[in-house]
């Protein structure tokens, strides 16, 4: 890794790492002496918008559900030929339960491809779903360069 140093992704090039969806890590603050609590979850992104989407679960006693209006931070990242990139967001979630099908988040949500992810010790028509959206306060993206 002698001579590796990292340089920040474009705008059309982190819309293109990011694609539609895919996997990362959502991440809750928590009390100030607490660790973050920390989910890895499937994602959606909307260029259009700049926005991530989200399905979360919530089983019964899940910890989502004492953090879920905290800030949060997403990553993703990928080693793959083109090199390493990682994408971070921060910023709080949006639940898009209750907005109009019209509202733009709504229609973010519908254009975006949630990977689906089998995890569940029950089938997933018992485990309740919510959608969120993540409006990145701030967003950076990073890649490796020679």
């Amino acid at each position: 890794m002698t001579g590796l140093r990292w340089v920040q992704l474009s705008g059309q090039e982190r819309n293109e790492f990011l694609g539609t969806g895919g996997t990362g890590v959502l991440s809750f603050t928590r009390g100030e002496d607490e660790p973050p609590a920390s989910f890895p979850v499937s994602y959606g992104y909307y260029d259009d918008d700049e926005c991530f989407y989200f399905r979360l679960s919530f089983p019964p006693s899940s910890a989502k559900a004492s953090v879920i209006e905290n800030p949060v931070s997403f990553v993703t990242y990928a080693d793959d030929d083109d090199g390493w990139h990682s994408i971070v967001a921060t910023g709080t979630l949006e639940e898009l339960t209750d907005l109009p099908h019209e509202s733009v988040a709504v229609q973010g949500m519908w254009a975006v491809d949630i990977p689906t992810v089998e995890i569940f010790d029950r089938p997933r028509s018992e485990i309740t779903f919510h959608d969120f959206r993540l409006e990145p306060e701030r967003i950076r993206g990073r890649k490796e360069t020679q």
